[in-house]
């Protein structure tokens, strides 16, 4: 499909970019419309997931770049089979989706694991599971369109921006936080 290079730089600060930014915009949404503080707020929740208000959970966007540059760098090794197809970005989430969130080692919410091993409700679970497929989807088609097409600059402002605003937002937020204090 694409005849040109793709560099490690390339794939890897793009999927960084994108998860943080889609991370972040998605996570927003799922908080707002789950009610995640009433949620993680709920004795069942309580003890396995931090509260909203926990410093740690404020500060969680900071932390997504590297989490970005850990798959973008799984994504650079397998390149030609998620860059050079015309589906590459369904097969990016489906393999996000499988191994990452249905599929993970330990029992984490909406995982197969999760279900089995935890006592978290299943109401408890789907919505984290929505969240999750809902941001590795949105992750895998802005990665795969977007190193399929560097040329388009003002995708690169666009989500270079929107990367440097999550960035600083959570920053200032966590400033915020502790000013009040």
């Amino acid at each position: 499909m694409n005849a040109r290079k793709l560099t490690l730089w390339g794939i890897t600060l793009r999927t960084a970019v994108s998860h943080t930014v889609t991370y972040f915009a998605v996570g927003l949404i799922a908080f707002t419309l789950f009610n995640y503080s009433a949620r993680f707020a709920d004795p069942a929740l309580s003890s396995y997931m931090r509260q909203t208000n926990d410093p740690l959970v404020a500060i969680g966007p900071l932390f997504q770049p590297i989490r970005g540059v850990l798959f973008g760098l799984v994504f650079y090794l397998l390149r030609d089979t998620l860059f050079r197809q015309k589906k590459g970005w369904l097969i990016m989430w489906i393999s996000l989706a499988v191994i990452g969130i249905l599929s993970t080692f330990g029992p984490a919410p909406g995982s197969i694991e999760g279900l089995i091993y935890t006592n978290l409700p299943l109401n408890g679970q789907l919505p984290v599971l929505t969240e999750v497929l809902t941001q590795s989807f949105f992750l895998s088609v802005i990665t795969y369109y977007w190193v399929n097409h560097p040329e388009m600059r003002w995708l690169n402002w666009v989500l270079g921006i929107l990367f440097i605003i999550v960035l600083v937002f959570t920053a200032l937020g966590l400033l915020a936080g502790q000013v009040s204090s």
